[in-house]
């Protein structure tokens, strides 16, 4: 089979696409920054169900560290086909007023800059143009793009307009390179990402604003990015599936 490689993997919706992928037959290559522990549950979980993943760590912002976590890809034999940046950031809710360039700076620099490398790096080697055998990217982007975050992190919802154009350049780049890129857009889904802003019950204070009346699930995600890997997606690209219950 081939590798698909999920950068965050070790938590939320990154842990469930993981999960997800080694069902369908793919060997995950887990990253993590700093929770190697957690990774390592996901790796062993993975295992204990018949799959095949191993824990590849790097901070996705530090163009060497992603280097280096592709040649340890590299070195398991096996084409990397599918790619899914999903690593990401966000820090406490603040007014723009009240942002600081560095917490700016950090944000872009995982959000954005860590997407481009990692989809650097895949595409040298998908690329049917590289000798490659083509393969897909879904990047995680956010509601956040479309509504804008007023209040609570307009820096992390900036980051994500980013991801969408890139999504939808670098889709058109590599059409005919045999590469499909598309983005998924969750909204408010229970991960553990919401405390990282300060706000661990976010989802649940929002839910009543929320069409569907309900927050939604990591896995729910997931689904819809490994329909965007697979054959069965096999004519789109450039394109985005909103996770957001109808907000």
């Amino acid at each position: 089979m081939a590798i698909a490689l999920v950068s965050g993997a070790s938590r939320g919706i990154g842990r469930a696409t993981a999960r997800l992928l080694a069902q369908e037959g793919y060997t995950v290559a887990v990253n993590y920054h700093r929770q190697r522990d957690a990774a390592d549950e996901v790796v062993a979980e993975i295992l204990a169900r018949g799959g095949k993943a191993f824990a590849v760590q790097a901070d996705i912002s530090d163009e060497s560290q992603v280097e280096a976590m592709f040649a340890r890809i590299d070195e398991e034999g096996l084409p990397l086909t599918a790619l899914v940046n999903n690593a990401g950031i966000l820090f406490q809710q603040s007014r723009v007023e009240a942002l600081s360039a560095a917490r700016i700076n950090q944000v872009l620099a995982t959000n954005v800059t860590g997407y481009f490398l990692c989809c650097r790096e895949a595409v040298k080697r998908m690329s049917t143009q590289h000798g490659g055998q083509g393969g897909a990217i879904v990047n995680v982007s956010s509601a956040a793009s479309r509504l804008g975050s007023p209040g609570e992190y307009v820096d992390y919802a900036a980051s994500k307009g980013a991801v969408d154009t890139l999504t939808t350049g670098l889709s058109l780049e590599v059409a005919a390179s045999g590469i499909r890129v598309n983005g998924v857009r969750p909204g408010f889904i229970y991960t553990e990402m919401h405390a990282s802003g300060g706000e661990p019950e976010r989802v649940d204070r929002v839910s009543s604003a929320i069409p569907m009346q309900r927050g939604g699930q990591p896995e729910e995600v997931a689904q819809a990015i490994a329909w965007l890997l697979s054959d069965k997606a096999s004519y789109v690209t450039g394109s985005f599936i909103d996770l957001a219950g109808g907000k």
